[in-house]
């Protein structure tokens, strides 16, 4: 449906997919690379590659609020097909590129990859609202939510070359879903290694308020099938943020495993609810964390010059997987990544705290939980910015994770629920 290769266009100012990518192949007669993703993002919206310029840059942008539609209605719809991208990781082809992505175990970063996803999510919806008469797009598009990263292969290899392929698949209002693809070339084809849901929003240009963007229109059984799965997802988040822990109480079988998890850390001998005793094989929740500091500098930030989302997921999956390692005693493989909230925006020179917490294990699956905060040093102030969820699969059985007060019982059941809905795929 979606293999029909695109022409480049002659204008080098356009940013479609067409005049990105031509059946993989750029104007140098080469794979479109990441590095050009970043480039083709920063021509779209303007952006200045030197800090000291990003003031005036931003300045420029305010200009572009009079292009914004000022309803959906006001746009043309567009086709996936027009979304489409194909870009490539030449990791096999030049080795001089391999150093940023490899691991001290011979495989590839995986939080560069998540890099690389956030970069590719953001150029695909930028090519579904892709104006042929404006220069530069008045629409500031950003992660809302990493819906859903399931691996189909567990190890990554850093010889080999890696392909991405993208399309958007559903849109809402001021909201785009798009659905990627990476595979890696193994034994003379491509094979599968993990496929990646992300959900953007549009903004202003200042990234204050929402901004409409173009309708989507399938064609074919396929396509119809692809935006039925996005209004499904949709209704499936609106769903779990109903029935969140922060807002409702458990249900009757999460509270019946709550009470038989505290029931089974009683003292016996001294028949008192505050003598509490770890379970065989078992580990306190409070000593299952592990936190980490980040400085933000200007070195990570996007096009928007605030920090970059895959910089804030490369540090918080790194932070996770560190802890399922040393929690399970051995090396942790990443099974799925789910439910990534950016809830706001983190700024450059701000005091990033990052704290890990495994809480929930069965098995050899260890259910990791990463919250990222912004600390204030003037005002002591938190504020929280983004929550990670992430399931790693460990070499052998782990000890099982025990919450000791009804938060941490509250964290243990939200694991629970992530690693079903993992499970379930």
């Amino acid at each position: 449906m979606l293999s029909r290769r695109f022409l480049l266009l002659r204008s080098a100012a356009s940013f479609t997919a067409r005049s990105f990518c031509t059946g993989g192949v750029s104007k140098q007669g080469r794979a479109p690379d990441m590095v050009e993703v970043r480039n083709r993002l920063r021509e779209i919206v303007g952006a200045s590659t030197n800090w000291s310029d990003h003031q005036q840059a931003m300045a420029e942008r305010l200009s572009l609020s009079s292009m914004l539609a000022k309803s959906q209605s006001d746009l043309p719809a567009k086709r996936m097909k027009d979304s489409y991208l194909e870009v490539h990781l030449p990791l096999g082809s030049e080795p001089q590129l391999r150093e940023k992505y490899l691991t001290f175990h011979n495989t590839v970063r995986f939080g560069r990859i998540l890099e690389d996803l956030d970069s590719l999510a953001v150029l695909i919806s930028y090519s579904h609202t892709y104006n042929a008469a404006l220069k530069k797009s008045p629409l500031s598009i950003v992660t809302a939510l990493v819906d859903k990263i399931d691996m189909r292969q567990h190890v990554i290899y850093p010889d080999c070359d890696i392909k991405f392929t993208g399309h958007v698949t559903w849109v809402g209002k001021t909201s785009i879903e798009a659905k990627m693809h990476m595979s890696q070339f193994l034994d003379g084809a491509y094979a599968p290694v993990l496929d990646a849901t992300f959900v953007m929003v549009a903004r202003d240009p200042e990234n204050k308020r929402a901004a409409f963007v173009n309708p989507l229109s399938p064609e074919g059984p396929e396509e119809v099938k692809l935006f039925q799965e996005g209004e499904a997802n949709k209704t499936r988040r609106v769903e779990l943020s109903t029935a969140s822990l922060l807002k409702v109480a458990p249900t009757n079988e999460e509270r019946t495993i709550v009470h038989s998890l505290f029931l089974n850390t009683l003292d016996t001998k001294t028949v008192s609810f505050r003598s509490r005793l770890l379970p065989p094989n078992s580990v306190w929740m409070e000593d299952a964390k592990l936190k980490g500091l980040e400085i933000c500098h200007p070195q990570e930030r996007n096009i928007f010059n605030r920090i970059f989302g895959g910089f804030l997921m490369r540090k918080a999956y790194e932070l996770g997987w560190a802890n399922a390692c040393a929690f399970g005693g051995c090396r942790a493989r990443l099974l799925a990544v789910d439910d990534i909230l950016f809830q706001k925006p983190v700024e450059i020179g701000s005091l990033l705290l990052l704290s890990s917490q495994v809480c929930y294990t069965q098995g050899k699956y260890i259910q990791v939980r990463v919250h990222t905060e912004v600390f204030d040093p003037l005002t002591r102030q938190h504020n929280t910015t983004n929550v990670f969820h992430f399931t790693f699969f460990s070499d052998r059985d782990v000890p099982n994770v025990i919450p000791k007060s009804y938060g941490e019982s509250m964290l243990y059941l939200d694991g629970k629920r992530h690693f079903s809905q993992t499970a379930e795929n």
